[in-house]
């Protein structure tokens, strides 16, 4: 029998890629897209921006961001079919099933699903980053039982989601908070999500296969689940005063606390900071009565989870720590989360899946075979328990 190999579970501390889209520096708190820090991006840029960044490698001129923008609003809108499928999903199904699904539908109206050509495939990468956001908005919508809303091609990308979603055009404040969330979810080097496309990229599937890998495997909630998952915390909490007994019995009972830690940072997540800075902004903005006591109960706890973990363990809160309640201050509901997420992070996937396909090779991983061997096969006459 040979010696057992090192087995790094889950991957951990593997390389499998070459990349030049994305850095993180896990020790130091740093984030990178392209080279450029991820606070710069969040303050300057908007996703439109972002996205050609991750797709062509450099930030756009006028020009070109004003074409590439124009691309984006002409391919918003969703097929009969497609609406129709959202329609019946709706009713029953989660939105990340309903939006795995119909993404999937997207494929039949393509004449050329299974190019290689590297400038077809960039292009259907753009139609998705159009069309994910529509497809959500029409989910959160529908799933109320609201009327589907058309995309308004005088809309920015963040503007349009919230006017489909919401059936009003937003004020620059929430605008903000959801063109900051795409930029913040676009992208984040080889995750799970983005190993995943990777994977199904690897063995040459189409664009759609490999965007649905990454869908399925974002649903969890270890992953773009995380933050629903940190909302119903906030909710089972109640009211500020009751953060910290909560916090400290979970804690002595031995049981996660949704949206602190991470894989990669031992230190803060640097797209947490920036979410929240908002988070106390819209403290002062005066929001409803649910959100204040999110806000609050977010930052009480925080500060506990530092105390008690973070400086000692290296558990510090991460991005989905403080998204549900910035996006309940714009009044979206925690079901839509993660679909949101998909819709800024398929900027990412595309990108990876494009770049990979330049020096493909299928993934082909080995494990350690623990059975046994040789077994005599019984015939099922003569079987007993």
């Amino acid at each position: 029998m040979p010696e057992k190999p090192v087995i790094n579970w889950g991957l951990e501390g593997v390389y499998v890629n070459e990349s030049s889209i994305c850095k993180v520096d896990g020790q130091n708190g740093k984030l990178w897209y392209r080279g450029y820090k991820i606070e710069d991006l969040a303050k300057y840029s908007n996703f439109e921006e972002v996205s050609y960044l991750l797709l062509y490698g450099k930030l756009p001129t006028k020009e070109n961001l004003e074409k590439f923008q124009e691309k984006l609003r002409s391919r918003r809108d969703i097929p009969d079919e497609v609406l129709a499928v959202i329609k019946t999903m709706s009713k029953r199904a989660h939105p990340m099933d309903v939006l795995r699904t119909v993404t999937s539908m997207l494929s039949m109206y393509d004449n050329q699903v299974m190019t290689r050509d590297m400038a077809l495939n960039e292009d259907k990468i753009i139609t998705l980053i159009a069309k994910l956001s529509s497809l959500t908005a029409a989910i959160g919508r529908i799933r109320k039982g609201y009327d589907y809303i058309e995309p308004d091609e005088k809309l920015d990308h963040a503007q349009n989601f919230l006017y489909m979603l919401h059936g009003k055009k937003p004020n620059d404040s929430d605008r903000k908070i959801i063109d900051l969330m795409f930029i913040l979810h676009a992208e984040h080097s080889t995750n799970a999500s983005t190993f995943a496309s990777l994977v199904t990229a690897s063995t040459l599937a189409d664009v759609y296969s490999s965007v649905i890998s990454g869908i399925s495997t974002l649903k969890g909630p270890l992953h773009g689940g995380a933050d629903e998952a940190a909302l119903k915390m906030m909710y089972a909490i109640g009211e500020p005063d009751n953060t910290e007994k909560y916090i400290l019995e979970a804690l002595d009972g031995k049981q996660r606390i949704m949206g602190f830690g991470h894989r990669v940072y031992k230190v803060y997540d640097p797209r947490a900071k920036i979410v929240r800075e908002y988070l106390e902004k819209r403290l002062q903005e005066k929001p409803t009565e649910e959100v204040r006591k999110l806000l609050q109960i977010a930052l009480r706890a925080e500060k506990l989870m530092i105390e008690k973990l973070g400086n000692t363990k290296g558990i510090w809160p991460n991005i989905d720590f403080f998204a549900g309640p910035l996006y309940r201050s714009v009044d979206i509901e925690a079901e839509l989360f993660t679909p949101i997420f998909v819709s800024s992070r398929i900027s990412g996937w595309g990108s990876h899946i494009l770049e990979y396909w330049q020096n493909n090779k299928l993934f082909r991983p080995l494990e350690w075979y623990m059975g046994k061997l040789d077994l005599q096969y019984i015939p099922i006459e003569k079987r007993t328990e």
